[in-house]
């Protein structure tokens, strides 16, 4: 395929993971309250009973529940995003390469609503926990927008941040990586990934730092698994 052909492929994929994206934001957005009721659930546990989050423009629960729908719609969607993806890239792969595309699509699928549910029962609770306790000699008055926007940075980021493996086994099938080499520069990862996990953890404490950096440090081996079970002929020579 010539360059303007890929990026032809490319618009076309685009265009088809953003279609999807929009078809599963109609349902999340009516069944937006339920939504919302959910992902507010971890922080109204903390907070004294009979309190609620407050907002203080008349246009923000308006804006609130699109953003809401969208990061539903992001989660529903995600199994045929990750399909053109991989659609995108397949003319690029063997034959026999592309007998991935179920195993990609389950654990890229399963990766990423992992790292949401690790980030909503685990991440997040820790880090309002640990925040509310340093203020507790002041009156929390917590708007929607700010609770959202902190608690999607989270979610999002473990998220993405779950698709490690799949990453490393894709550099790994198409030659730029071996385990070999993955395990003699662990060193360097591991500072990579604390580095990352001090950007997207919202508190500066060791504990909350260690709970995004640790998960990431293990799937980190695990896509080191994984690269091993590529066939040898498709890895560059280890350094």
């Amino acid at each position: 395929m010539s360059l303007i052909d890929h990026l032809e492929e490319l618009r076309s994929r685009l265009l088809r993971a953003i279609a999807s994206f929009f078809i599963a934001f109609l349902p999340c957005y009516y069944w937006v309250d339920e939504i919302f009721a959910f992902l507010q659930r971890p922080i109204l546990k903390l907070l004294p009973p009979g309190k609620k989050l407050a907002y203080t423009g008349v246009t923000d629960p308006f804006f609130l529940y699109f953003k809401v729908a969208a990061l539903a719609a992001v989660f529903v969607a995600s199994p045929f995003i990750l399909y053109q993806f991989y659609r995108f890239i397949a003319p690029g792969l063997y034959k026999h390469e592309r007998h991935y595309l179920l195993p990609f699509l389950f654990f890229g699928s399963f990766f990423f609503l992992a790292g949401g549910a690790f980030a909503y029962y685990i991440a997040f609770p820790l880090a309002a926990e640990f925040l509310l306790e340093m203020g507790k000699a002041f009156e929390p008055v917590i708007t929607i927008e700010r609770y959202f926007g902190f608690q999607m940075t989270i979610i999002l980021g473990l998220g993405v941040m779950f698709e490690l493996p799949i990453v490393i086994f894709i550099l790994s099938s198409i030659g730029l990586v071996t385990p070999r080499f993955l395990m003699k520069h662990f060193r360097y990862a591991v500072v990579i990934i604390f580095i990352v996990a001090a950007i997207i953890t919202p508190t500066s404490d060791v504990l909350n730092l260690c709970v995004f950096a640790i998960p990431a440090i293990a799937l980190y081996l695990l896509g080191v698994g994984a690269a091993a079970l590529v066939p040898r002929a498709n890895r560059t020579p280890g350094p």
